[in-house]
């Protein structure tokens, strides 16, 4: 029986806290049978992980899926650089948009998708210090404004009785 719809391994959560995302994508990624088994088990880590574009090619670097348990002398190395699959078009436009600077490709999730890895990939600008903390700050009240509205419905549902 086929897989269907889409099962999250691993997020880099920190990604939309160090970078202002632009753009983002859908690449498949090469690997191996051992590393397959290894993402089935849920075990993939995407904290010091980056994409690079090397001769007109996307390679995704540092992500690392530890060896499978059950794997014999073929098991794979945790951290090998591995192949991002894009169309053509989408890296020509990724070349372009990384050469004008300040811009990065940043992997945000590791999923299946109907039993086919998948890696969303984002092109990205990096954040100083003083833009993190104005989204830490629009963050606190937004949550604040929110509570504010839950109190004064609950306030409200109890004086309508």
């Amino acid at each position: 029986m086929k897989e269907k719809g889409r099962s999250v391994i691993a997020q880099n959560r920190k990604a939309r806290h160090d970078y202002t995302i632009i753009d983002t994508y859908e690449a498949g990624v090469a690997l191996l049978g051992t590393e397959v088994k290894s993402l089935r088990l849920g075990r993939a880590s995407l904290v010091d992980a980056f994409a690079t574009i090397d001769d007109g090619e996307v390679w995704l670097r540092g992500l690392h899926i530890p060896e499978y348990t059950l794997g014999t002398w073929t098991n794979h190395e945790p951290r090998r650089t591995r192949k991002l699959l894009l169309h053509r078009d989408e890296i020509e436009r990724l070349i372009g948009k990384t050469r004008e600077g300040g811009l990065t490709l940043v992997p945000l999730s590791l999923y299946f998708n109907d039993g086919k890895v998948k890696c969303e990939l984002a092109l990205a600008r990096g954040k100083k210090a003083y833009d993190k903390r104005t989204d830490l700050a629009k963050r606190d009240a937004d949550r604040e404004i929110q509570r504010a509205y839950g109190r004064a419905a609950k306030g409200r549902a109890r004086a309508m009785r």
